[in-house]
């Protein structure tokens, strides 16, 4: 099976893409991503992350886990994705909203805590993930004349326009296809895809290139602390692979504005692993829609199907499935306002599941069931997480509306 360690590339580039994808729908006025991922040795992951509407590019991004899964650590772990386009759908939308209104920003900085929980045994089928609202703190210099009041709207418009907190904030019912060794296979209890299979996206994966150096940025995700193994110790090496859990996992994200020339409006978010014990890696997204770096929705979308993907590894592991590779095709739509006073939207996530395994048709079913029950950002979806932000405006603390 393939290894991160072979492939001699960036942790994230832009791809060279000229393969087919899944239709977005001409008058589909909604951005939309499909993401490919593929399981690779261990619990190392890569996907495609193509944007089908607007047509956009393609992003090629490696995934990895700490010492908690026995991972070997060279990429970031998947909730760091989401975190990170979490973040920065909030922030570009923010910047967008303040630039709108002629308002100069002089330093944007934001502190953004993600939580979840998981709990129960694999073993009997009754271990759940579970989300935890997010913690937001935003703080703003601008000028002098800018009322306390104003600024306060503007930081709430920005949050109810934020594709990634509408992730959140909203319920779904999201729907899955499965199939097992080249067949296709009736989904169990969940809501059936309302799409044939999609192509196996295996073959695509061994055909990717980078674009030219000079097309994308080469520090695009970067690990910046490797954290200290350690065993016998809460979220230490291997925890996260027992059949039975009670534990909060615990994400940390601080971004800023990069208001210089030479960073071409960029945003820059540290994340850093608390609970289980994880490394930290940085992450690059262009508030100004350039395409050297990649959209805050494609992090997002590649955290959902990465997040999803590790579950099923784990499950696989703990109950000593005969899996030979595994993928899944995810299509993810979002609905993102430009200036007015609408609101953001999600559409449930539509996932094919692609097992090559010496199971049966019913262990491939449980799987993909317990990977959505198991699966952080999917068990986000089935109930609601409002944010909590708090903001300050030239160093004093104001009120967001509805905060």
């Amino acid at each position: 099976m393939p290894r991160l360690e072979d492939f001699k590339t960036p942790l994230a580039f832009k791809v060279a893409d000229n393969a087919p994808r899944v239709s977005a729908g001409a008058a589909d006025p909604r951005r939309t991503f499909q993401v490919e991922v593929r399981s690779l040795e261990g619990m190392q992951k890569e996907a495609i992350v193509r944007q089908l509407s607007p047509a956009g590019p393609t992003w090629r991004m490696a995934c990895d886990e700490g010492p908690y899964l026995n991972g070997t650590d060279l990429a970031p772990f998947p909730l760091a994705f989401f975190a990170a386009g979490l973040h920065f759908c909030y922030l570009t939308q923010l910047v967008r909203l303040w630039r709108a209104d002629g308002v100069a920003l002089k330093g944007l900085s934001s502190g953004q805590d993600t939580r979840y929980t998981m709990s129960g045994s694999a073993l009997r089928g009754d271990m759940t993930g579970a989300g935890i609202p997010v913690d937001l703190d935003v703080a703003i210099e601008a000028d002098a004349d800018l009322s306390a009041e104003a600024a306060g709207r503007l930081i709430a418009r920005a949050l109810a326009q934020s594709p990634g907190h509408a992730v959140m904030r909203d319920l779904f019912t999201n729907t899955f296809a499965l199939q097992l060794n080249g067949g296709a296979v009736a989904v169990g209890d969940q809501a059936a895809s309302p799409n044939a299979l999609y192509p196996d996206p295996l073959t695509g994966f061994d055909g990717v290139r980078a674009t030219g150096a000079k097309q994308y940025r080469a520090d695009l995700v970067t690990k910046t602390e490797t954290v200290e193994v350690k065993h016998g110790v809460t979220g230490g090496a291997g925890s996260s692979l027992t059949a039975e859990q009670k534990r909060t996992l615990h994400v940390r994200s601080d971004a800023r504005l990069v208001n210089d020339a030479d960073a071409d409006n960029l945003l820059v978010t540290d994340i850093r692993l608390f609970q289980p014990l994880g490394s930290s890696f940085r992450f690059l997204a262009d508030t100004a829609g350039g395409d050297t770096a990649p959209p805050p929705l494609a992090y997002l979308s590649a955290g959902i199907g990465f997040c999803y993907m590790t579950q099923l590894g784990r499950y696989a592991h703990i109950t000593k499935q005969k899996v030979r590779s595994t993928r899944i095709v995810q299509v993810n739509h979002y609905t993102q306002p430009g200036t007015d006073e609408a609101a953001a939207g999600v559409a449930p996530v539509d996932t094919h599941v692609y097992f090559d395994a010496d199971e049966s048709d019913d262990v491939a079913r449980k799987s993909v069931q317990m990977g959505e029950q198991t699966c952080f950002l999917h068990a986000s979806m089935s109930a609601a997480h409002p944010t909590a932000i708090t903001a300050s405006l030239n160093g004093e603390k104001i009120a967001v509306p509805g905060a």
